[in-house]
């Protein structure tokens, strides 16, 4: 855990502190290196493998220009970020957002690491973006923006070292313009196999059945193997979420199948509340045709304080990183919260969750969905196969299933809340890799 400091001090943990980190109780990238730091010493990890994993490999920044369609032409800020690389090639999506920023990418590439190897895949972590609102830009302007980032990142990528996906603010298309674009300027006799440069794409393009999903679907299945145990029906569960875009909009359309009521919905155009429940997927279709939850007409608006205070069993944050801070922690009344996004709970309000007997689904395991579907994509274009989507859904609740159990395993083991015990399996095997193969040279 941080130690007592002031903003400005050499860090109170002992590795970021050699490597000259200075303390900022803000800082994402502090606050996941932190917690994955803990876990290594609950393990007593060599200090040389805590060094290792303390810093990404790879940071790479660029600045591009791209012509709008007024003529003008504007500078853009990109990111990549590889953090390890020892259990395959690097793995991770690429995000357009208004917030994007170095940091908060060195983040999400830890956690890809982590998902990476609690989920047992032959990948390693990675995470990039640009600093843009994409609803800003044309069709046009984002085609030329990802193809000139693409071609920014040069053999940065590849089908054998770093294979990007959709993320926040991106989606097939895009993905199918990346995919392109690498093809065009690495020629190669085997066309088919270089379209698995990154995954996410369009079916018709090398896609899998069961991506556009996945995310979602993983939830769901990380739900199904950790409810029983905490007492929780989901076919008479009630629920909540933050976000309705790709995962938000799964993860509740595939609950209520089973039988769970949605009760309340937040996004960036306000909140909605129906007690009786929301029908998630006419709320989906509103969400495709206006952009957002605000003024549909299954539900009553409600305030912040209101959604947050709104009693359900289950809370899901399935939008921005940070969103579930000490104040709001403080405002929920839920029994357990599942983290389908990325590093959702600040610090702060994971340590008021905990202390009101909330339970944490840690997101390296509930929102690993993506990424093993991801690989299954990988596999498919590299074999020139396309697998049937019920195959994709069993192989990927099998492995949600067994990620699942090395969770519940190592929380058994070490005693500890499921995000710490997250990380000691991901850490676990991460360290057994590098025992068989030792530091170069």
């Amino acid at each position: 855990m941080i130690r007592e400091a002031k903003a400005g001090d050499l860090h109170p943990n002992g590795v970021l502190k050699e490597l000259g980190f200075r303390y900022d109780s803000n800082n994402l990238y502090q606050q996941t290196i932190d917690a994955v730091l803990d876990a290594a010493e609950m393990l007593d990890l060599p200090h040389h493998l805590r060094l290792i994993l303390a810093e990404p490999k790879t940071e790479l920044m660029t600045h591009f220009p791209v012509r709008l369609d007024n003529g003008v032409y504007r500078l853009f800020k990109g990111y990549r970020v590889q953090h390890n690389n020892i259990l395959g090639p690097y793995k991770g999506g690429m995000r357009f957002h208004p917030t994007v920023a170095l940091d908060d990418i060195k983040s999400l590439a830890v956690l890809m690491t982590m998902k990476c190897s609690l989920s047992q895949l032959p990948l390693g972590g990675a995470k990039g973006g640009v600093q843009i609102d994409p609803r800003s830009l044309s069709e046009d302007e984002l085609r030329r923006l990802t193809r000139r980032f693409t071609s920014a990142l040069g053999d940065n990528i590849g089908t054998d070292h770093d294979i990007p996906a959709p993320d926040m603010g991106t989606n097939a298309q895009t993905m199918a313009w990346m995919a392109d674009t690498y093809m065009n300027f690495h020629d190669s006799q085997n066309k088919h196999q270089s379209r698995a440069v990154v995954t996410g794409k369009p079916l018709k393009f090398g896609g899998s059945f069961g991506r556009e999903k996945a995310t979602g679907q993983g939830v769901v299945y990380a739900m199904e193997e950790c409810l029983p145990a905490l007492d929780i029906d989901i076919a008479k569960a009630t629920f909540s979420l933050i976000g309705y875009g790709n995962v938000g909009s799964w993860t509740a359309r595939l609950l209520t199948e089973q039988g769970s009521t949605l009760k309340a919905v937040m996004d960036h155009t306000g909140a909605i509340y129906n007690d009786k429940g929301l029908d998630a997927e006419k709320l989906a279709s509103h969400v495709v045709s206006t952009g957002g939850i605000a003024g549909f007409e299954g539900g009553e608006a409600i305030d912040e304080e209101t959604f947050y205070r709104t009693q359900v069993d289950i809370f899901i944050p399935a939008a921005l990183e940070q969103m579930v801070c000490r104040k709001n922690a403080a405002l929920l009344n839920c029994r357990v919260l599942v983290e389908a996004a990325n590093a959702p709970v600040t610090p702060a309000g994971e340590r008021i969750l905990l202390g009101q007997g909330v339970t944490i689904l840690p997101a390296i395991l509930c929102n690993a969905g993506g990424v093993t579907v991801s690989y299954f994509e990988w596999k498919q274009n590299l074999q020139a196969e396309t697998w049937e989507e019920k195959k994709v859904d069993k192989r990927l609740q099998k492995y949600t299933r067994a990620a699942a159990k090395r969770v519940t395993l190592a929380a058994e083991k070490f005693g500890c809340d499921l995000r710490t015990a997250a990380y000691c399996a991901a850490l676990e095997n991460i360290a057994e890799v590098y025992k068989l193969r030792g530091i170069f040279p």
